[in-house]
């Protein structure tokens, strides 16, 4: 996951490129690297390791002017190293970008015959020859721009400066997201909204094939046409400081003691206690179009997926109707079942992710009608859906993600409520009882957050184990599936999530004094199957 950013203004461009690097460290990089158009020069300072070995670099000599790009790159084709480190450079050309071209090797080829030698192993380098290309053919900066996505296949967004056109910034994506904005200091951009909340609150989030012009003077947006577009500005009502850790070691736990708010958030100004009912206003789906629905999809990616599969549980049990779950990387590439009028729902942190939207795209394109999950106001998912439930989770930094799983699972109950009492599978008395349960919720999981110290103790007790198994019956199999998940992801020991009841079709092979085994066994209805399960472990 890499990250850039840029600033064209009449203030120094590089402490607002280092400090927008800084806000985007959470996307993990292995170098970093920012250029400075000055003085009709083009300075590139880039290393590898952490960000403070370039600002190293930098202090060694400080870079002026007034405009700038800047990226962190977390290495996919190539090797890290300064060499395949961001920006790169073709004569008058230099960029950063995000993505992966998937025809690389043929347009390197094609462009070695033309003459082009190649400095990295990078599949960036390809495109920063080819707008060279263009311009030596006397295409202006945004012509060139917009002429290479005819032969790039796969996913991009770029940042791009000319020695020809001083004091201009051209910007373009297809597939990965890019965020412009302007105040009265200059014009930025980035990979996502929260290295400019420092700076700007009115953002505009570029659709594909887009090209935006960025000048101190202000922004420009044309389609892939070259037409000129209407700038629809959204505005991000996100503290800034709640892009900052507020006392915490890391921005994970502070995500983690934020959930309590994230679920109050999520359900305030949603419901009506009275009759049991949730208030969803940004659905935008008739109750005849949820009584329609014969088949409920939900389609997302990672964490998201896990939360969907709670939202399976939850809607077969509430409102009755058949839940297909599906990752959105394998639900893209088979012929799903999907017919007209079913209710297609669409998980995404960040609403950008690229299997997720072709996803949703494809079931758009069949009939159904998209319901969006999603945290980022703007974001891509959030606009091409029919209807939208914001999470309300605010920024989440941290790559492993915790509160934004937490609002989701929310967002996914009150949909259920809303279902169910538009197709009067649940009445208003139940309907309450959920809110109360509902509501409930803050407080328990404050009690919990409270209970750090006891929680430190078991994990001194095991934190030197290899191998971890989570176990789970009903809605607490996603559970199970996402306990591992994180584990893997922030101590980097290997933990399996498995349906309790399929604990000897396999894992219990493996199991000895030497593996942990968290069950997850509340005292619901599986209760006592559960204990059977710990038992057999114990055994």
């Amino acid at each position: 996951m890499c990250g850039i950013i840029g600033y064209v203004g009449g203030e120094s461009a590089t402490p607002i490129l280092v400090a927008g690097l800084q806000q985007l460290e959470y996307r993990g990089y292995d170098s970093a690297g920012i250029a400075i158009h000055h003085n009709g020069e083009l300075m590139i300072r880039r290393s590898v390791g952490k960000l403070t070995n370039l600002q190293a670099v930098l202090q060694n000599g400080s870079l002026p002017g007034n405009i700038g790009i800047g990226h962190t790159r977390w290495a996919t084709h190539g090797r890290p190293s300064e060499q395949n480190a961001h920006p790169h450079r073709s004569g008058e050309i230099v960029l950063v970008h995000n993505g992966i071209i998937e025809n690389f090797i043929d347009l390197r080829h094609r462009l070695e015959l033309e003459g082009y030698r190649f400095e990295s192993e990078t599949d960036t380098e390809v495109i920063a020859h080819l707008l060279s290309s263009f311009t030596q053919k006397g295409h202006t900066l945004q012509e060139a721009v917009r002429l290479i996505a005819h032969d790039l296949h796969g996913s991009y967004a770029i940042a791009v400066m000319s020695l020809a056109e001083p004091g201009r910034i051209a910007v373009s994506r297809s597939g990965c997201p890019l965020v412009i904005g302007q105040n009265g200091k200059g014009a930025f951009l980035a990979s996502d909204v929260t290295p400019l909340l420092a700076h700007i609150r009115e953002v505009v989030f570029l659709e594909d094939g887009d090209v935006g012009i960025l000048e101190r003077s202000g922004i420009a947006i044309f389609d892939s046409n070259g037409k000129p577009k209407d700038l629809s500005p959204v505005i991000i009502d996100w503290d800034a400081e709640a892009a900052e850790k507020g006392g915490y070691p890391d921005f994970m736990m502070k995500e983690i003691h934020e959930q309590p708010q994230v679920i109050m958030d999520t359900l305030r100004g949603r419901f009506r206690y009275e009759t049991g009912e949730a208030d969803l206003p940004d659905l935008a789906m008739t109750d005849e179009e949820l009584l329609n629905a014969r088949r409920i999809w939900i389609v997302a990616c990672g964490t998201s997926w896990h939360s969907g599969l709670v939202g399976k549980y939850l809607f077969e049990e509430m409102i009755r109707r058949p839940v297909q779950v599906d990752i959105g990387s394998e639900f893209r590439y088979r012929e799903p079942m999907i017919q007209k009028d079913d209710l297609f729902i669409a998980i995404s942190q960040s609403g950008e992710t690229a299997d997720t939207l072709a996803a949703a795209r494809e079931a758009k394109h069949r009939g159904a009608r998209v319901l969006a999950i999603v945290n980022v106001v703007g974001s891509t998912l959030a606009r091409e859906a029919d209807g939208v439930i914001y999470t309300r989770c605010g920024p989440e930094i941290s790559v492993a993600s915790t509160k934004a799983f937490t609002g989701q699972v929310i967002a996914l109950y009150l949909l259920a409520l809303h279902v169910g009492r538009v197709r009067r599978t649940l009445g208003p008395e139940e309907g309450r009882w959920w809110l109360d349960h509902f509501l409930m919720l803050p407080g328990q999981v404050e009690h919990i957050l409270k209970q750090e110290e006891a929680i430190q103790v078991i994990a001194n007790r095991y934190y030197q184990k290899r191998n971890f198994l989570y176990l789970g019956r009903g809605i607490n199999y996603p559970i199970a599936l996402e306990g591992a998940l994180k584990l893997k992801e922030i101590s980097y020991i290997h933990a399996e999530g498995y349906a309790a009841g399929e604990m000897k079709h396999g894992p219990i092979a493996l199991i000895d004094e030497d593996m942990p085994v968290v069950v997850l066994s509340p005292k619901d209805r599986l209760y006592e199957k559960s204990v059977s399960n710990l038992m057999e472990v114990r055994a």
